[in-house]
């Protein structure tokens, strides 16, 4: 079968190669570029937990050592502290890094994928849809025809796998921008992630409202100030004027050594493509959605595209296609999406208003500054990972179905399991193989040994109803996990969502669940179903 095609070589784009490697489906990434990315220290990404987490697991490379996690976070306005967090394992911190960092760090995993044909200096031009697959034009030095399975436009803002195929990209242009700084220097506080509002130093030309300092590694600070309405020309004097000022301001009016590194203006955009399917070519990333006010983070989701969309295009690579379960992919994410925005700018006003909250809400202020903090510490509408409730994959109400810590539809808890050949290891690192998990809970199995458990109490029937699952699963063992009794067998998703907790070995519920996330029944699954109602009724 012909590979898939990967249009952009950024951060979605190479992990998007990389996870389809990972479940053994060959790609071509068509990267209009010389396959290296130019450092620029100003252009930085924050990566949640799970993100991050996907990344490492992609790579194989421990992150924070490309990167740093910040220690506290903390919200002032004006002088006043208004929150301060301290992170640890029970919130753990956001990941820091240069963007070109991360993808220097995929593009050296990508390099030792034997499924993975990088095609540097093409830029997409044409492409044609058949019912059996996909052929793309590129020009350049090597400019050809490619075929193709599948194609997904990972190509940014302007992409033109979007205009190719007519979708439209309704939405709100310049909706924030800020000045943007890396620079060198040392602050009165160490390792710690700081959103200043309305900062009580006098400023050159239109106020700073809002001024944010992240760290990195090497001593280096990322420093963003939130420009006004409009137009206002960011000249390099008058960049350079709000970081002698923002210095002084925080280090008690003496401005301490620093060294400037890169500086930008970074614009952000709030649109959402009507479509992100068009029969065999999908969107993901930035050729799908614009989003990122408020501390929101698109990298972040355009990753968590790759994450829903990998598996599902495996499934239908190895498996033949199914259409319910690829058209899946727009339902579930474009909805996360959609509502991340809406809530964004529903808030934009109040926040951003002339008067701010309290032309809406008189001493509403300490409302105005819990509604940014949602967005930096990735939580409420505006920051929280987002769960698959309404997905068209959930299963729908199953006798045997059980409360757990985690309701259906969300991202399962990261605990630790024993796979089938009796190692520890984390769940999530079992993730992003293409396999359905099924965890069991069973409380003492972590002391013992695997010819022990595998064959005690409910282990055989548990095993025997894996087996017959209409996909491929690996069955694990947790001593426990968040909210759930004993026996509790948990089905995860490839991509880490629980589809559902039942109540003990329920063969029937369990294949009714997993035939449900793949797309529902297909012919081919029927005799498998038979045989799993026929094992149930015996067993």
């Amino acid at each position: 079968m012909d590979p898939v095609i990967v249009v952009g070589a950024g951060p979605v784009g190479l992990a998007l190669a990389l996870a389809l490697a990972r479940q053994e489906v060959p790609c071509v990434l068509l990267d209009e570029g010389p396959g290296k990315d130019e450092p620029r220290p100003a252009r930085t990404v924050m990566l949640r937990e799970d993100t991050a987490a996907l990344m490492e697991r992609l790579t194989g490379v421990p992150l924070a050592r490309a990167g740093l996690r910040p220690a506290v976070w903390r919200s002032v306005r004006r002088k006043q502290v208004v929150h301060a967090i301290t992170y640890d394992d029970a919130r753990p911190a956001p990941l820091h890094i240069a963007q070109h960092v991360l993808t220097g760090v995929l593009r050296a995993a990508l390099a030792r994928e034997r499924l993975v044909k990088v095609a540097v200096d093409s830029r997409l031009d044409s492409l044609e849809q058949e019912p059996s697959g996909v052929t793309a034009h590129t020009r350049g030095p090597g400019g050809t025809w490619w075929r193709g399975s599948y194609l997904v436009g990972c190509d940014g803002p302007r992409s033109t796998v979007r205009k190719l195929q007519d979708i439209r990209f309704p939405g709100r242009t310049a909706v924030e921008r800020y000045a943007v700084a890396a620079l060198r220097t040392e602050f009165p506080w160490d390792g710690e992630t700081l959103l200043h509002r309305m900062p009580p130093w006098r400023t050159t030309g239109p106020s700073a409202g809002e001024i944010s300092a992240r760290p990195l590694p090497e001593g280096v600070w990322r420093l963003d100030w939130l420009l006004p309405p409009g137009k206002e020309l960011v000249t390099p004097e008058l960049l350079l004027t709000r970081v002698r000022e923002t210095l002084a301001g925080w280090n008690h009016g003496e401005t301490p050594p620093y060294e400037l590194l890169d500086t930008g203006v970074h614009t952000v955009h709030h649109r959402l493509a009507r479509r992100w399917r068009a029969d065999r070519v999908f969107l993901a990333g930035d050729a799908a959605h614009l989003l990122g006010s408020l501390g929101t983070h698109g990298l972040d989701e355009g990753l968590r595209d790759v994450d829903n969309l990998a598996w599902k295009l495996a499934l239908a690579w190895h498996h033949g296609p199914h259409e319910a379960l690829l058209d899946s992919y727009q339902a579930e994410r474009r909805a996360i999406v959609s509502g991340r925005l809406r809530a964004a700018d529903q808030v934009l006003p109040l926040l951003r208003g002339g008067g701010g909250l309290r032309s809406y809400v008189p001493g509403a202020a300490r409302g105005h500054d819990a509604l940014l903090t949602d967005g930096h510490l990735g939580r409420g509408a505006l920051g929280a990972p987002g769960t698959y409730a309404d997905s068209p994959l959930a299963p729908g109400r199953l006798e045997g179905e059980v409360p757990v810590g985690t309701p259906p539809g969300a991202a399962v808890t990261d605990v630790r399991v024993t796979a089938e050949d009796g190692t520890f290891v984390r769940l999530r690192d079992r993730l992003g193989r293409g396999a359905l998990l099924v965890v069991l809970i069973a409380p003492g199995t972590g002391v013992w040994e695997r010819r022990h458990w595998m064959s005690a109490g409910i282990m055989p029937r548990l095993a025997a109803a894996v087996s017959a699952l209409p996909h491929p699963a690996e069955l694990l063992v947790a001593e426990s996990y968040p909210g759930a009794a004993a026996h509790t067998v948990l089905l995860v998703r490839p991509d880490g969502h629980l589809v559902t907790a039942l109540g003990g070995v329920r063969p029937a519920d369990l294949y009714a669940a997993a035939e449900a996330v793949v797309g529902g029944p297909t012919e081919t699954r029927a005799k498998a179903k038979t045989e799993a109602e026929a094992g149930a009724a015996t067993g």
